[in-house]
């Protein structure tokens, strides 16, 4: 759905030449929830603004569903926009106009008759949960449901596409999962391809089906969400994934424990399966469990176990090696002392 290839963006500022995208390449198929992860200046917005033209790439090549946006000329690139929908961390509502007309505005732009805007509006508030605020303005609205507009407008032309620019940075914990949840249910109901920048680990745990963290105008590491989390690879997305999965021991319980500490991955189907029960029947050991945790990866289950193991150190190295066959994923933190 979405091809970018060695597409760089460099600004020109006072001080110089600025790179803002640095020969960056990813694809986003078709029904995909794509997130985008990275700290403040990693050039995640840039990228993302230059999936529309919003910015202009200095080189490299954008397309979009099949054609090449770059090629276009201003009158069909603005054809081509209206199946990209676009949705902003601040909003960008026109305060002087109700929800309603906020959400007619992007309808009137593309010259939909009258009629045909009043009932497609209806349609997409009932859907974001904002029917009953048709007559509000948006200084009568919470955070959240002013991003509910913002993405009511954004799905008035039928877009293909979805790009979000941290649209949960400015919301809450408990207004960011319910519009997590709706942009999943946009994404399944009607099949949108959605493209989410975000800073945050959470919200690409949530619905993300493919991540990129960018650092630096650069893509460093990109597959699957759940490949990821499972095994990062470079230290920026350790750092990502310690937000979420943070499994650091105080010492003094390390400096207490006399047995081999290992931790452990359970990955899919195998994080329900009694691993660790079938290890303490088959082998002579005693195993204290020192942390614990299961998470979903868009429903997917990770679970990292953390235990120290005790007993003859044959019957030890023994049940290791069984875990390893078993899980695939087992780290030795601390050998017997």
């Amino acid at each position: 759905m979405i091809k970018v290839e060695n597409v760089s963006k460099v600004y020109n500022t006072k001080s110089g030449k600025v790179v803002g995208v640095d020969d960056v390449s990813l694809e986003v198929l078709k029904g995909d929830i794509y997130g985008i992860v990275g700290y403040s200046g990693a050039g995640k917005s840039s990228l993302i603004r230059c999936m529309n033209i919003l910015e202009r790439p200095t080189s490299g090549k954008i397309e979009v569903d099949g054609v090449d946006l770059l090629q276009l000329s201003s009158k069909k690139l603005r054809e081509a926009r209206q199946s990209i929908g676009m949705i902003f961390q601040g909003f960008y509502l026109a305060s002087a106009k109700t929800v309603f007309d906020n959400v007619a505005f992007a309808l009137k732009a593309a010259g939909v008759a009258t009629t045909q805007r009043k009932e497609r509006v209806m349609e997409l508030l009932d859907l974001v949960g904002l029917s009953d605020k048709a007559s509000h303005y948006p200084a009568q609205l919470s955070g959240g449901q002013k991003q509910r507009v913002s993405i009511a407008r954004a799905l008035a032309n039928n877009p293909k596409v979805l790009l979000c620019d941290e649209a949960t940075s400015a919301l809450d914990p408990s207004t960011t999962k319910s519009i997590l949840k709706l942009l999943k249910k946009i994404n399944q109901e009607f099949g949108i391809t959605i493209v989410l920048i975000t800073h945050e680990m959470e919200v690409v745990k949530e619905i993300c089906d493919t991540c990129a963290v960018m650092q630096d105008g650069r893509i460093i590491e990109q597959g699957p969400s759940y490949d990821i989390f499972a095994n990062p690879k470079e230290e920026l997305t350790k750092q990502f994934i310690d937000t979420i999965l943070n499994f650091d021991l105080p010492a003094k319980l390390l400096e207490a424990c006399k047995g081999t500490i290992l931790q452990l991955q359970f990955r899919g189907d195998l994080a329900s399966d009694p691993v660790v029960s079938d290890m303490l029947q088959k082998f002579k050991v005693s195993a204290n469990i020192l942390h614990g945790k299961v998470e979903y990866i868009k429903e997917t289950p990770l679970g990292i176990f953390i235990m120290e193991l005790l007993g003859d150190p044959q019957e030890v190295a023994e049940a290791k090696l069984y875990l390893e066959e078993r899980l695939k994923q087992v780290e030795v933190i601390q050998h017997a002392r």
